[in-house]
């Protein structure tokens, strides 16, 4: 599903460059959730970018269900991604003046209206705010508005789901129930998962964790990394 080799991205701020990943190998079977963890400035939230194709990289190849990113331009990027990535951040972007649904509603293709409305009826009910549908974002809490952007990024069955810091403005008990929904969905729904997060205890839900000290290699080169299985 993902395969990295030689990735490599350099930030310039003005006559200096700053290296930020150089990753010799790293991968991802397709339906695996996986957790990236390290402090904030390793490159953690850098990778996820790269791979949803938000940033281009400098070099090597970045390989996401068969497509090179490292070869298309930034209209073919955008394009991969809107059609093949869902992504999930720490801020949830809903639209203010639009209700639960209509929110979700914007990313629904266009098709039949009865299966559309049983699509949301389905989701809504799987994340537990079947009587939130009609709710604009500040009548909703920070963990309901969380989950319509979950169910936002989901709804579609992307290949891949990218979460950056998802529960990063949650509190911890909040937190800790979006992760294990978020592992629940993509698992039921066969969807890979890639989700970036600095708290060890709410990475220890994922099957798998890497620390970006052992995928980065200029990260490793720089500071004393322990590797986490």
């Amino acid at each position: 599903m993902i395969l990295v080799q030689n990735l490599r991205k350099t930030y310039r701020i003005k006559a200096e460059e700053l290296p930020v990943l150089d990753v010799p190998s790293f991968h991802v079977e397709q339906g695996e959730q996986v957790a990236i963890i390290g402090p904030s400035g390793s490159g953690k939230s850098t990778l996820l970018h790269l791979i949803g194709g938000v940033l281009s990289a400098d070099s090597g190849q970045l390989l996401v269900n068969g497509q090179d990113l490292t070869k298309m331009n930034e209209r073919e990027r955008d394009h991969f991604r809107s059609t093949q990535i869902g992504y999930i951040f720490q801020d949830f972007h809903l639209i203010p003046s639009l209700t639960a649904e209509e929110n979700v509603r914007l990313v629904l293709p266009k098709g039949d209206a009865q299966t559309q409305k049983k699509l949301l009826q389905e989701w809504f009910g799987r994340v537990g705010l079947e009587k939130r549908r009609t709710h604009r974002p500040t009548e909703l809490s920070r963990g309901e508005q969380q989950r319509v952007a979950m169910i936002r990024s989901l709804i579609n069955q992307p290949r891949l789901v990218l979460a950056d810091e998802p529960t990063g403005s949650l509190d911890w008990e909040t937190a800790q129930q979006m992760m294990s929904l978020m592992l629940t969905l993509c698992r039921e729904e066969n969807l890979t998962l890639l989700c970036v997060t600095h708290d060890l205890p709410l990475a220890k839900q994922f099957p798998r964790i890497v620390q970006i000290g052992e995928i980065n290699q200029t990260m490793h080169a720089s500071r004393k990394e322990v590797a986490i299985r």
